[in-house]
């Protein structure tokens, strides 16, 4: 391909240089291609953010060395240029005119497609328009509202006056109901037009994910190097290769995701998508930020959705719409896992008591042990049941003794004050408190001299190493990390989806790499 070629379609996306476009912005010519290097590792379709640079006027002569090389080095490959400016959206604070010769400079130096905002299509004369269609470019006319979702289909027809190769359509969405309009407008476009449409925010995590399934010519990531995203909720390239697969994501692939809010520091995206492709499951699980449980339920109605794992603060809200729940979900009055039957209604499960259980199982008898229980809430609530369904002894030391009075008696546990229970020798320790979890600095409910115990397990899963562990090594007791509980839980819930037993040393790697990462991302 001549480096000002057109590019005529999307079928020449996805069969020469695949559909994920890296977003590339910086404030020096040298960093923008230094993050374009690292990016030609993961895709070949790069859009370079011409109005982020100081002085991108600068940048248009090593531009064009940095494509000849690198078309040189690794075959074809597809450069958008961008340069929008500050009224609209973006950094750029020269005029109509300076963008329109920066972006036809930038056809010259080896660009394909140039991104024009639809303000600046509408401002520009056709003359001005007609000089950007000479230069051999394909144009893309982009439309984004960073505040608000809107009607795709009223911006299409204001950008269908252009005639451009490309359409662009990016809202903010603020619920899961704005992700699933317009995945449902992409459905319905004939496929005539190339379209690329997805949703802004964090709510809108579900169309950058599932867009090129609807049809979308490419979608948008991060450098995966840890360079700044050029819009909010974008995932890095990677997670969107190799994480999600977007590009493998068809209409046969079934739909997971973890519901919550918070869900962007979850996990369970990462370590359900690597059980899925290590056993060669056609699936996706994405997260779900969700703010009402309404949104949740009209979410759930319209798409094609195989199940999902519930977290807070949706445990006990989701209960009276199961359709029907196991009796363990049934007996604590919280439920973590959701499996869509073929009627489309909703089965609720609980495997929070499996991923406590199944570590302690693994390390002692649990009938007759005697297990101390800190905490009292949701995580407490699964530990005991679950404690105690197995023949232990439970013994429940919460800071509010109305409420741990209150589930001990709930639960057939035994609830022991604070000032007791040095008095006592137990088999295991479980800390079902947020107490050492990154950004909970308080103390635990006890001193360290104040508890005796030979197996010690930590609910809290990052950091790796908890305060509490750290005693707990020292004193030379068997300690069980809170990333087991995690994994176990979640292994349980690959198992109801799949049917399939769970790889749970390929689930317990992905997360381990992804706590030891963000430990080194804190250090930094």
């Amino acid at each position: 391909m001549q480096p000002n070629a057109p590019i005529p379609n999307a079928q020449s996306l996805r069969a020469r240089v695949g559909r994920v476009a890296i977003a590339l912005q910086a404030r020096q010519p040298s960093e923008l291609f230094s993050l374009a290097e690292s990016a030609l590792r993961e895709s070949r379709l790069l859009e370079f953010r011409l109005d982020a640079l100081e002085k991108p006027q600068a940048a248009i002569a090593p531009l064009k060395r940095f494509l000849h090389k690198a078309r040189q080095q690794h075959g074809e490959i597809v450069a958008i240029a961008t340069c929008r400016r500050k009224p609209n959206g973006g950094q750029f604070s020269g005029t109509l005119a300076d963008e329109l010769n920066l972006l036809k400079e930038a056809v010259a130096a080896g660009c394909s497609i140039i991104d024009l905002e639809i303000e600046s299509a509408e401002q520009a004369s056709a003359t001005q328009l007609q000089a950007l269609r000479q230069t051999g470019a394909a144009l893309l006319v982009s439309f984004h509202d960073f505040a608000h979702f809107v009607d795709p289909a009223t911006v299409m027809d204001r950008m269908r006056a252009f005639q451009p190769d490309f359409l662009k359509i990016i809202p903010t969405a603020h619920s899961l109901m704005d992700n699933v309009r317009l995945l449902r407008w992409m459905d319905k476009l004939s496929g005539s037009e190339q379209v690329v449409a997805l949703a802004m925010g964090e709510e809108g995590a579900l169309s950058r994910i599932l867009s090129l399934r609807s049809g979308a010519a490419f979608t948008f990531a991060a450098p995966t190097t840890g360079a700044p995203g050029t819009a909010p909720g974008q995932f890095t390239a990677h997670a969107m290769r190799e994480s999600f697969r977007v590009e493998q994501v068809d209409r046969a692939t079934r739909i997971y995701g973890v519901v919550g809010n918070p869900v962007a520091h979850s996990l369970s995206p990462l370590m359900q998508n690597a059980a899925f492709h290590r056993e060669r499951f056609d699936a996706v699980y994405l997260p779900l930020l969700v703010h009402t449980m309404e949104d949740l339920l009209e979410a759930v109605r319209e798409l094609p959705l195989s199940g999902l794992s519930i977290t807070m603060p949706f445990k006990q809200q989701i209960m009276p719409h199961l359709a029907n729940l196991d009796p363990l979900s049934a007996r604590l009055g919280a439920c973590n896992t959701v499996r869509l039957g073929a009627d489309r209604r909703l089965y609720g499960f609980n495997t929070d008591v499996a991923g406590v259980v199944r570590p302690l199982e693994r390390r002692l008898p649990l009938r007759g042990a005697q297990v101390l229980v800190l905490g009292a809430g949701g995580a407490a609530r699964a530990a005991v049941f679950g404690l105690v369904d197995k023949g232990a002894r439970v013994f429940l030391c919460g800071r509010n003794a109305d409420i741990t009075a209150r589930l001990a008696d709930e639960a057939g546990a035994t609830a022991i004050p604070r000032s007791l229970v040095p008095d006592q020798s137990f088999d295991v320790l479980v800390n079902a408190t947020p107490c050492g979890m990154v950004g909970h600095p308080q103390p635990l409910p006890l001193l360290p001299e104040e508890w005796n115990a030979r197996v010690v397990f930590d609910l809290v899963y990052n950091p790796l190493e908890t305060p509490l562990l750290r005693i707990a090594r020292e004193r030379g007791c068997t300690v069980i990390q809170g990333v087991e509980m995690f994994v176990q839980q979640g292994a349980r819930q690959f198992e109801l989806w799949t049917g399939k037993p769970a790889p749970e040393a390929e689930m317990m790697r992905t997360v381990l790499h992804a706590l030891e990462q963000r430990t080194l991302a804190a250090a930094d």
